[in-house]
């Protein structure tokens, strides 16, 4: 069943209507040829999700009947902040894709020293409301009650100190090659529910030494992912993984 998300409030009582409009009519009635009858999932701003019957069309909105209510747990407990250096191609993409499907909250790229690709900030706007797009798509796609966020900071210290969190993990490559094997289970084992979590992943090329060094001052730990080393888009979903295995599946 076709999902979309609702950016204001209705009423959910059984056998209400509201209006639709905006984006998702247009892609109800056009796109997918909903007929009078057909029926669709809304999910509101407070993760409601209403099973609705169009009722009715007009030139401009539809209106739709509420024929059931519920509110699925179907949200990472922990909230995980992906934080990963700009890359090249449509690595970007992936990550908000793939990652919105394993269930990351936010996204933020930035750009540091060894990152191969930079944003033009005449072209930054657009790209974010890409990939915005792209996790609203996943969002509904993976039958999610939130699209994540996705926005930009201009480098690392910028984005420790604007995104809220209450610890902050490093993915780096050289603790891998040194065996480090116990800094994730050891952080995931010690946060709560509703917790939030920064992970923070380099570009292609890596972070320095310093920039590790500099997050290590601030709090932020740096850990090995097994003893493989994975690419920039990969690393991302490794970790979102673990996080749903701990707390969804143990």
């Amino acid at each position: 069943m076709q999902r979309y998300f609702l950016t204001t409030a209705i009423a959910t009582q059984v056998g209400s209507q509201f209006a639709l409009t905006g984006d998702p009519v247009h892609h109800w009635l056009k796109v997918m040829r909903a007929q009078v009858g057909d029926q669709a999932e809304f999910v509101t701003p407070s993760q409601q999700v209403v099973i609705g019957q169009l009722a009715a069309v007009t030139a401009e909105a539809a209106q739709v009947e509420v024929i059931t209510v519920t509110m699925p747990q179907v949200e990472l407990a922990l909230s995980v902040t992906i934080a990963c250096g700009v890359s090249k191609g449509d690595k970007t993409e992936q990550i908000v894709q793939r990652g919105t499907e394993l269930g990351a909250a936010n996204f933020v790229f930035f750009d540091s020293q060894y990152a191969v690709a930079k944003w033009a900030p005449n072209k930054r706007e657009r790209k974010l409301a890409r990939l915005a797009k792209i996790a609203q798509s996943a969002a509904e796609q993976s039958h999610r009650t939130v699209v994540p966020t996705v926005s930009y900071q201009s480098n690392l210290t910028t984005l420790v100190a604007q995104v809220p969190h209450d610890a902050g993990i490093v993915a780096w490559e050289e603790s891998a090659k040194q065996g480090e094997r116990g800094q994730l289970v050891k952080m995931l084992t010690k946060l709560q529910d509703k917790q939030r979590l920064l992970a923070i992943f380099g570009p292609e090329g890596g972070l320095t030494t310093t920039e590790v060094a500099d997050l290590a001052t601030v709090g932020v730990v740096a850990a090995g992912l097994g003893p493989r080393i994975m690419r920039a888009e990969t690393a991302p979903m490794y970790l979102l993984s673990a996080v749903s295995f701990w707390q969804e599946l143990v």
